[in-house]
């Protein structure tokens, strides 16, 4: 299973699905990270933590844990 976390600045991959439960789940879907959209990986910290995405229009930064829960390809 590939995931978010797993991707390279500069890739740009399609989400399969939202994994975990509960009000993170509900949050991460919230900002638009829903099954089929299209995620562009800008650039990430220096330590690898938080990653920016951009996703629908707009820039998203996002821990490194919340995208080990987005499953990709």
């Amino acid at each position: 299973m590939k995931t978010l976390k797993n991707s390279k600045v500069g890739d740009t991959v399609k989400v399969v699905k939202v994994h975990g439960e509960g009000a993170l789940r509900r949050r991460i879907m919230d900002m638009g990270v829903t099954k089929g959209i299209e995620i562009f990986v800008h650039k990430t910290a220096p330590l690898g933590d938080p990653m920016e995405v951009s996703l629908r229009g707009y820039e998203l930064t996002l821990r490194r844990e919340d995208c080990d829960m987005i499953e990709v390809e």
